[in-house]
């Protein structure tokens, strides 16, 4: 691929990366992920959702297991309540937030790529993925 370098031309935008989780879909952009949910993601009440990376607080996860579905989530203002709570009801907001990508064991690799990859988005928009 040719990059023109000249003056005015922007710098060439890295490629998006897609990641499928259990019944929801992510796109990574370099500036913000976009979550598209099938319709057993939404019935849960997790709707579609576009969020700014440089609005993240924190990056949040669990790997997942033999037994129990992993998650990352993109942690924003709106979830600083939530932040505190480590409570059964606590896992369960977690896995109703629209921010919220659920793994299963079979999609560990996702899960790892994903995190990864928000992680350090997070990190070049500016945030502290770690808060």
């Amino acid at each position: 691929m040719a990059y023109d370098l000249s003056k005015g031309a922007s710098a060439p935008q890295p490629e998006a990366q897609v990641f499928k989780g259990y019944v929801a879909t992510v796109t990574l952009y370099a500036d913000r992920a976009e979550i598209k949910r099938k319709l057993m993601g939404k019935a849960t009440g997790a709707r579609d959702c576009v969020i700014p990376l440089r609005d993240v607080v924190k990056v949040l996860s669990k790997e997942p297991t033999r037994l129990v579905n992993g998650y990352v989530q993109l942690a924003t203002e709106q979830d600083r309540g939530q932040l505190r709570i480590a409570t059964a009801e606590a896992q369960k907001a977690i896995a109703n937030n629209s921010r919220t990508v659920l793994f299963t064991w079979n999609q560990r690799e996702a899960h790892a790529a994903y995190l990864a990859a928000a992680t350090a988005g997070v990190r070049t928009q500016g945030g502290n993925p770690f808060g």
